[in-house]
């Protein structure tokens, strides 16, 4: 249960989790690769369709470049990736806010992508499990520990209901993303 419950907690698109606007996510990855084989079609399952006619001229546009002056063919590459970034951010319902350097990609997700990439979901589920719930246990741990002195002053009893609140809102939060059946990708 803590598997599933965690699980789906990092699984939900939020700004703090985004890798799609990191040169080692995937979407980035895609278009480079696009870009070396000359073929628009690698990229356009990260947009909505009615973007396609948008991404492929400008796919087209920057190709034309790529055996001229490499300084000028270096920003219209950046130009496109920050487009389909964008586009594709705006997509999930959530605001781009820049390309980022490779290594910038929260470590969990990188787990989830190496998990995909040597087919290992076993693997990543043993590291993620163990993670949870330390994470859970130390909260629990904390807040069973405070509830013990909640009344014997003002400040103990705030100690506690801070613990409380983060203890209670992020099982709370972890139950709601399961609970929910909206998937912001499955839109076309």
């Amino acid at each position: 249960m803590t598997i599933l419950l965690s699980l789906g907690l990092w699984m939900t698109p939020q700004h703090a989790f985004s890798h799609c606007d990191s040169y080692d996510g995937p979407v980035i990855k895609d278009a480079l690769k696009a870009l070396g084989q000359n073929n628009p079609d690698l990229v356009m399952k990260w947009i909505d369709s009615q973007h396609e006619k948008e991404i492929t001229n400008l796919f087209n546009k920057t190709l034309k470049y790529r055996s001229g002056d490499q300084e000028i063919y270096s920003l219209l590459e950046k130009h496109f990736l920050e487009t389909l970034v964008r586009i594709h951010r705006e997509g999930e319902g959530e605001p781009y806010t820049g390309l980022k350097a490779a290594g910038s990609t929260e470590e969990i997700i990188q787990l989830t992508d190496t998990a995909l990439e040597e087919k290992d979901f076993e693997g990543f589920l043993l590291k993620f499990d163990a993670k949870a719930d330390s994470v859970l246990r130390e909260k629990y741990q904390k807040v069973a520990q405070l509830e013990k002195v909640k009344d014997q002053s003002a400040e103990q009893g705030r100690e506690f209901v801070a613990a409380y609140v983060d203890y209670t809102h992020t099982i709370k939060k972890m139950h709601d993303i399961l609970e929910h059946t909206g998937n912001a990708h499955a839109k076309n």
